[in-house]
């Protein structure tokens, strides 16, 4: 687990004195800010430019409403270019805003004014979150992938199953559709089988009887 003092953290609030009293609880805990901005437009610029760098922020602390863009829709936005954990702030806790926060993929949320303790428990949980999100969401691509290739492998697999109709004397096989074919032009269609023709001993006797005597192949 990482250090507060490790974990770095954007504040996106508009409020300037509420953004202060953020800051100095986040400096209290111990917590690396990294950056500040007024407005979601400006959350979503700023970590997608540092992106894969060493200034890429840990966390986002987020505040709801604001003008421009608000922290609902600049949340969602985030965790579809570049997820992370985010922490919503609200000046009031409703269950509507809590579960509108959970769907486009906020961790936790905090009432402002935080507390230090309830911060540094509030990132915490949000990161926690975050990384078994991840983990779900891997553990899903990858069963997503290996059905594919099962369902790719048994789209190549054809199998005869059941009862087949078959003529007693041609020995032909009536189809779903009542058609009847014969038995190799069947089983080439419903099956990986191939077929290489030649002749039984019986019939190549029938066929050629001048080359067998009593059944059996003369020289």
């Amino acid at each position: 687990m990482k250090r507060n003092q490790d974990i770095r953290v954007l504040i996106v609030d508009d409020d300037y004195l509420a953004g202060e009293m953020i800051v100095e609880v986040l400096r209290e805990g111990g917590f690396n800010i990294v950056g500040r901005v007024s407005d979601g437009s400006q959350a979503i610029e700023m970590v997608t430019q540092y992106a894969g760098t060493p200034s890429q922020p840990d966390v986002v602390l987020m505040d709801i409403e604001m003008p421009n863009m608000d922290g609902i829709e600049a949340t969602r936005l985030i965790q579809e270019r570049c997820p992370m954990p985010v922490v919503m702030l609200t000046a009031y806790e409703t269950p509507d805003l809590v579960t509108l926060a959970g769907e486009v993929g906020a961790g936790a949320y905090l009432v402002k004014p935080p507390n230090p303790r309830e911060v540094e428990r509030t990132i915490i949980i949000a990161m926690a979150r975050f990384d078994d999100m991840l983990k779900l969401r891997n553990l899903n691509d990858e069963l997503q992938t290996r059905n594919e290739e099962l369902q790719e492998a048994l789209a190549q697999i054809k199998t005869l199953r059941g009862l087949l109709p078959i003529c007693a004397n041609c020995k032909k096989i009536r189809d779903d559709d009542g058609y009847w074919q014969d038995v190799a032009v069947y089983i080439r269609d419903h099956s990986e089988a191939e077929f290489s023709h030649g002749l039984c001993p019986d019939c190549a006797a029938k066929l050629y009887p001048e080359f067998y005597k009593n059944g059996e192949p003369q020289d």
